[in-house]
């Protein structure tokens, strides 16, 4: 038996549930089709995106069939769900470029193999749907007073919303209504901010007496100032459009995470242990290491292994590795790209008259290796912070490593932002 809804649950994905013990039995005992849905309001997703997205891939991973419910439809009135006031109106034929591009970033991070994952777009339904028809058959089950008490609606209230967005959440039910009648699809998942609109579609199915389904939301993952996470320190949003963030941006945004956050989002964006995720961020005692790995695995997701080593590399060579010695033990692809990169280093093979007294001056190996022209120029380099071995900056001019040091592991020694030597006895 699968154990997929207690790997969401444990990785933090399950947020609030229409009925936790079935959802548990149908997603542990049964394969389902379930869907997510993406408005296309702009050309491209942005990290604050990717929630869902990763739930999704679990879920497909364990045998379900992601529905990728596309809003080519609502994307024309706007959501107000988390939104103080109305999203601009966007054309249609802007709306359809949207889906596509959307479409084809969601194929990177789940199998879109024959019969692996269904992607529609709901403009195929609403297009024909005449007005009167639709007020008869759907409105009449929706309660305004009951619509009104959603928090996405009180939200807005005090600035305004306009009738065009209080019909949102009745698409949106529509939409679920008609995925349950075309595909039996079970269960819908979404952020927390969706949920009004996510359970008036389970309890649009039911009054429509066609069956039981259910809903799931993901918690809002927020950073450690209470706000939205995927944004840049400059609060611009970090997009998967290579054209809007560059791959070498978007894996220095996940290095550049807070400590405090690192093991939720190697449990989010990655599929790491949830053992070794622990021992990275709690054990190890290289948390730079932690996130490391977060942003190779995260760009990996987004980009493609291939883009993610370079990233990597790029990375490495102009800031350093944050574990040259590979002491700390990972499943990541990514110590296997490190050990290609330590060989591709130049090489310096330590002589005897590097050493005085069994240990080797810093200062005489920059000169020896052709790192520094002098012994003296070595010296302004460490006093400048631009000399660090194995990561670690090297504040002492007169600090020096023993043959004992050497025995114990590779030294990598590293001058200004790509000079490098990798050191050997």
């Amino acid at each position: 038996m699968s154990l997929i809804y207690e790997e969401l649950k444990s990785r933090g994905f399950a947020y609030q549930e229409t009925d936790p013990e079935a959802i548990r039995k149908i997603l542990n005992e049964e394969k389902i089709k379930f869907y997510v849905g993406f408005d296309p309001t702009g050309s491209s997703l942005h990290v604050g995106h990717l929630l869902p997205v990763m739930a999704m891939r679990l879920l497909q991973r364990a045998g379900h069939t992601p529905i990728v419910l596309v809003g080519g439809a609502t994307a024309q009135i706007g959501d107000p769900s988390g939104k103080s006031t109305a999203r601009p109106i966007l054309t249609k034929e802007t709306v359809a470029a949207n889906a596509e591009a959307i479409k084809q970033q969601l194929s990177r991070f789940i199998s879109v193999d024959s019969g692996d994952a269904i992607f529609v777009n709901n403009r195929d339904w609403f297009e024909d749907v005449k007005y009167i028809d639709f007020l008869r058959e759907i409105g009449s089950f929706f309660s305004v007073n009951r619509m009104m008490a959603q928090e996405s609606v009180k939200a807005r209230l005090e600035n305004g919303l306009s009738f065009l967005e209080f019909n949102y959440s009745i698409l949106q039910a529509y939409d679920f209504l008609t995925l349950k009648a075309k595909y039996n699809c079970r269960m819908e998942l979404g952020g927390q901010d969706q949920w009004g609109n996510m359970v008036a579609g389970t309890e649009l199915i039911r009054r429509k007496n066609q069956g039981e389904v259910y809903a799931m939301t993901i918690p809002l993952l927020l950073d450690s100032n209470g706000q939205k996470f995927g944004k840049t320190a400059g609060g611009n949003n970090v997009w998967l459009d290579t054209g809007r963030t560059s791959i070498f941006d978007y894996y220095q945004f996940w290095r550049n995470s807070e400590d405090s956050q690192v093991k939720k989002l190697l449990a989010y964006f990655s599929t790491l242990p949830l053992e070794e995720i622990d021992y990275l961020v709690n054990q190890s005692g290289n948390i730079n290491r932690a996130k490391e790995i977060l942003a190779y695995e995260a760009t990996a997701l987004a980009h493609g292994r291939d883009a993610a080593k370079e990233a990597f590399l790029s990375a490495g060579g102009k800031f350093g590795f944050a574990d040259p010695d590979k002491k700390i033990a990972t499943s990541s692809e990514i110590i296997n790209i490190e050990q290609n990169a330590l060989d591709a280093l130049p090489v310096y093979q330590l002589k005897a008259e590097d050493f005085i007294d069994g240990k080797a001056p810093v200062t005489r190996i920059l000169a020896a290796s052709g790192l520094a022209k002098s012994a003296s120029e070595g010296r302004r380099l460490i006093q400048g912070g631009a000399v660090s071995i194995n990561g670690v900056k090297i504040n002492d001019v007169t600090a020096s490593i023993s043959k004992e040091e050497f025995e114990a592991g590779e030294k990598v020694l590293r001058c200004g932002k790509k000079n490098y030597r990798k050191l050997s006895l």
